[in-house]
């Protein structure tokens, strides 16, 4: 992962900037289009293009509409990806692994969908998942894309202004966002195991019910 972030951001720094600014809506685009937004740097190079911009390489509107646009199309894609082949995917080597932490996602898909396809833009993990979720949970699309849209909206202005401020500091930059991302999931684990809980207490109250109500309504009849 370390080699792939070196990488990327040699060639973002030496090549032109209408080639930078591909490259960087490519990856923002393929995090969620193809379900491997946790192997790729798309955040990283959002931050150096918006260090790039800061350092007068790149034109930040530029770079926002790029990025913006890019979230949003990926992630329609991905929930597209979902809709049509998602248990096929989440059964693959590259997302079993991560099986417990997917199934927390689509718990707090069901109770809070809209807030979950929001903040789920803040972590590698959910913005790799999340559209794809969507689209296997029967989220209708035009429900999703507003938050889709709110989401990289919020997502894509925070980071690339995020990489302008810091400029040649953008490293620290990113550290504080993985540190941000990792509480962030954290929490929605937190939340998954409380749902899950509340959830199994009603589905077991309403089995004691039917258990109370059955031998009464036969002594009734």
């Amino acid at each position: 992962m370390g080699n792939l972030v070196g990488h990327v951001t040699d060639l973002l720094t030496s090549v032109p900037a209408p080639l930078a600014l591909a490259m960087i809506g490519a990856l923002v685009f393929a995090e969620a289009a193809l379900f491997v937004g946790f192997v790729l740097p798309g955040e990283t190079a959002v931050l150096l293009g918006g260090a790039l911009a800061s350092a007068g390489h790149l034109s930040l509107t530029e770079l926002l509409v790029v990025v913006i646009v890019a979230a949003i199309v990926g992630d329609s894609v991905g929930y597209e990806v979902g809709r049509l082949f998602g248990p096929r995917l989440l059964e693959s080597r590259l997302l079993r692994r991560h099986r417990a932490r997917l199934e927390v996602a689509r718990m707090r898909l069901q109770d809070k969908g809209g807030v979950t396809v929001v903040a789920g833009r803040f972590t590698a993990l959910l913005r790799a998942v999340t559209p794809g979720l969507c689209g296997m949970s029967g989220m209708p699309y035009r429900r999703f894309l507003l938050f889709n849209a709110l989401g990289g909206i919020a997502w894509g202005t925070a980071v690339c202004v995020l990489g302008y401020v810091a400029g040649k500091s953008y490293q620290r930059v990113e550290s504080s966002l993985g540190a941000f991302g990792a509480v962030l999931l954290l929490l929605f684990a937190v939340a998954g195991v409380v749902l899950w809980h509340r959830n199994r207490a009603a589905r077991t109250a309403a089995a004691l019910s039917d258990d109370a109500s059955g031998p009464q309504a036969t002594d009734e009849s």
